[in-house]
């Protein structure tokens, strides 16, 4: 599944030096599809493709949590525009 974390950034600095890493920490079976900031570094959207929401949820808060509220929302991957498969 898609799953989507949408959100509203904190700390614009150490929530993106958090993804960095968390990138290289991907868990078995997931892949990093979009990660994308305004251009005012409030909002992020990233969308990562795992077999569970509450996995991507549990790793996403591991390295972010603290720097921004996120929230969960599984894809609808059939109905998307250019979603990378």
């Amino acid at each position: 599944m898609h799953v989507m974390a949408v959100s509203t950034v904190s700390d614009h600095d150490k929530f993106w030096s958090g993804l960095k890493r968390a990138y290289t920490t991907l868990p078995k079976g997931a892949a990093w599809k979009v990660a994308v900031a305004s251009t005012d570094g409030a909002k992020a959207v990233n969308i990562i493709t795992h077999d569970s929401l509450d996995g991507v949820r549990d790793f996403f808060e591991t390295h972010t949590g603290a720097y921004a509220t996120t929230e969960y929302f599984e894809a609808d991957a059939a109905n998307a525009v250019g979603l990378p498969r």
